[in-house]
């Protein structure tokens, strides 16, 4: 079908009154019969827009503190009948029932209330029922109403009653999609809330909605074959609380994943610091008298695989950081911000991407979807204690030196991939070994990373070493200290072998896989 129905009579319950006057006003120009209801109604008569109140059309007042306003026959009746029946169109006739062809409604601010701190009995009161239900019943009868929740919608809609004098139902029908998805993220965020409040004592809530809406399509997934898109949370700021790409190609699937990985870790330590990340995992991480310092740095880990990196920043990325980058190839540079001399070095760099994205916050979950379900967890934080967590179980004590740069290798190694092993020497990594199937040859690959640069450095383990093999391989290299979990039935034989080598000994009590 590609009936296109005019609108004759629209019905108007805005929270927000972005662009609702000058969208009313269009809409009566057009021959359009308002109604409307409380704070819209007033914004609306007071701008000189003719309108009707709902209590005319309803003939009872608002109750209940707003609470009750729309929910009445005479206003469900008029949107829910489908007009393609006869019966329905005979009871309208016979209940003296007008029909509506438009519904135009936003929900009460739910997610800003909750975020905004705000008291058990003010979230209570920004749950919103009659607006839902307008929307529900105007989406569900797409067939003979349109429907629109949003003031980006506004001029769609126009333009298309101005062009076709009505709505088509290809629009009807795309307007009724997106009113679903704005109410199941409204529901999805509430129902959330619920959960939170009621099992904040019991563990992880029962229930977790996660409602997302597509912001772009990409050009491909993590390869050419699969399909790819970024989303957002619904009502949210975005991925990255608001990520903004300020130049060069359009990312890509595989960039947003490395730039999450780089910003999430650099905004973990001391600022100067910078992260370079390649395929998801940290190839050279370190901290600086200056940006540009730090860069360097973390480049002098591993200048082979930081070719075509991602570069985080924990800071406003200055011109002297840009220049210390000129001569090697990147492919994404992220930081809270860039000013003017960066942005004026990197312009000349076309395909490079500047992505501005403040650092994230601690807490949240977790969620990793799997067919079916998903997997919840609390996010890992490091949050071990020097005094309180980390206990010397060597008969040496590490320097102030070593503790400086064993808090550091332990804190990059939370962000690498599992099983992990970093090597660090004065707030630099010099070697790393991620993602192997075994500890030791993660050892193996950080020893050879590092080169000469393991003597003196010190040795972070994401988890307990099962044997003392991958240790006695640091050691050999020149490691001076080790920090790990603890917990294996043989930290008592690694013990030893550190023991005869004088290496100091650090367990944490914790660990920090990342599969």
């Amino acid at each position: 079908m590609t009936e296109t129905r005019p609108v004759r009579r629209a019905l108007l319950a805005v929270y927000d009154k972005t662009g609702v006057v000058e969208f009313a006003r269009a809409l009566s120009e057009l021959g359009a019969v308002l109604v409307s209801s409380g704070g819209t109604a007033q914004i609306l008569h007071e701008s000189g827009v003719e309108v009707m109140p709902v209590e005319e059309v309803t003939g009872f007042p608002e109750m209940l503190g707003g609470r009750v306003k729309t929910l009445h026959p005479r206003i469900h009746g008029g949107i829910l009948a489908d007009r393609r029946k006869r019966e329905h169109v005979d009871q309208l006739a016979e209940h003296g029932i007008e029909p509506f062809d438009l519904v135009v409604v936003n929900l009460y601010p739910f997610r800003e209330t909750v975020a905004g701190g705000a008291g058990l009995d003010d979230v209570i009161e920004k749950i919103d029922i009659g607006g839902p239900a307008l929307v529900r019943a105007a989406a569900k009868n797409f067939e003979s109403v349109g429907v629109v929740v949003g003031p980006a919608l506004y001029e769609i809609v126009l333009d298309e009653l101005r062009l076709e004098g009505g709505l088509t139902r290809a629009t009807r029908l795309a307007l009724a999609a997106e009113a679903f998805a704005h109410t199941a993220a409204y529901d999805a965020a509430v129902a959330g809330w619920f959960a939170q409040q009621t099992g904040a004592d019991e563990g992880l809530p029962s229930f977790v909605g996660l409602a997302l809406e597509k912001m772009e399509d990409l050009r491909y997934g993590e390869n050419p074959h699969q399909r790819g898109a970024l989303y957002r949370e619904t009502g949210g700021p975005g991925p990255l609380g608001g990520a903004r790409v300020l130049q060069g190609k359009q990312m890509s699937f595989n960039n947003w994943l490395d730039v999450d990985a780089a910003h999430s870790l650099v905004a973990t330590l001391p600022t100067p610091a910078c992260v370079i990340v390649k395929h998801n995992n940290p190839c050279g991480v370190a901290a600086g008298s200056s940006f540009a310092d730090a860069y360097r740095r973390a480049f002098a880990c591993d200048t082979v695989s930081s070719f075509g990196g991602i570069v985080a920043f924990n800071g406003e990325a200055d011109a002297s950081a840009a220049e210390a980058m000129a001569e090697v190839f990147t492919e994404v540079v992220v930081a809270p911000g860039f000013d003017r001399g960066a942005r004026t070095a990197f312009a000349s760099r076309h395909n490079l991407r500047l992505v501005e994205a403040p650092l994230p916050g601690g807490g949240g979950l977790d969620v990793r979807v799997l067919p079916g379900g998903a997997l919840v967890q609390d996010g890992d934080a490091v949050i071990e204690d020097r005094t309180a967590d980390m206990k010397v179980v060597s008969s040496r004590e590490p320097t102030e030196e070593e503790w400086r740069d064993l808090w550091f290798a332990w804190t990059v190694a939370a962000r690498v991939r599992s099983n992990a092993i970093v090597f660090a020497k004065d707030l630099a990594t010099v070697g790393i070994g991620a993602g192997q199937m075994s500890r030791v040859d993660s050892s193996f690959l950080a020893v050879r990373k590092a080169g000469g640069r393991a003597k003196g450095a010190v040795m972070a383990s994401d988890a307990f070493f099962p044997f003392p093999d991958a240790l006695e391989v640091a050691a050999e290299a020149g490691v001076a200290a080790v920090i790990h979990p603890g917990g294996s039935v043989r930290d008592e034989e690694v013990l030893a072998a550190a023991e005869a080598r004088g290496m100091a000994v650090v367990v944490t009590g914790h660990r920090h896989f990342r599969h």
